[in-house]
């Protein structure tokens, strides 16, 4: 969970006016993030691209096809070119670490800490 601070209020707030004044929105995804694109070139000559979340900012809720187009490894968005979407691909899911839904294997502490023994192809080394 975010810290609350006077930093962060201004910093959001700063964002929403940028992002008012200078963007242009270019779509949104299944999970409700809005990606925009900068009305002129940044410093560089390239253009800026930066998204929106809908509630706490989390980098691993973009999907694979928004993350290719904010880091300008796609040229045009996912509204304008289609994704291609494989039979093997799952639908995705934002990072779960840290949280109940994180995976935690048999024998980890918060799974009750018993694992199941060794089975006879382990052998302890012993220091001769």
């Amino acid at each position: 969970m975010a810290k609350l601070s006077l930093h962060n209020v201004f910093y959001n707030f700063y964002i929403r006016v940028v992002t008012w004044r200078r963007g242009i929105l270019v779509g949104s995804d299944e999970l409700g993030n809005q990606y925009y694109r900068a009305t002129k070139p940044g410093p560089w000559g390239r253009e800026p691209r930066w998204v929106l979340y809908p509630n706490e900012d989390e980098a691993s809720m973009v999907p694979a096809e928004w993350h290719g187009w904010l880091h300008h490894t796609d040229v045009e968005p996912p509204t304008v070119v289609a994704p291609v979407h494989r039979a093997w691909q799952l639908p995705h899911i934002p990072n779960t670490t840290g949280t109940e839904a994180a995976y935690r294997p048999p024998g980890h502490t918060l799974e009750g800490g018993h694992r199941a023994r060794a089975t006879g192809d382990y052998q302890a080394w012993t220091p001769s």
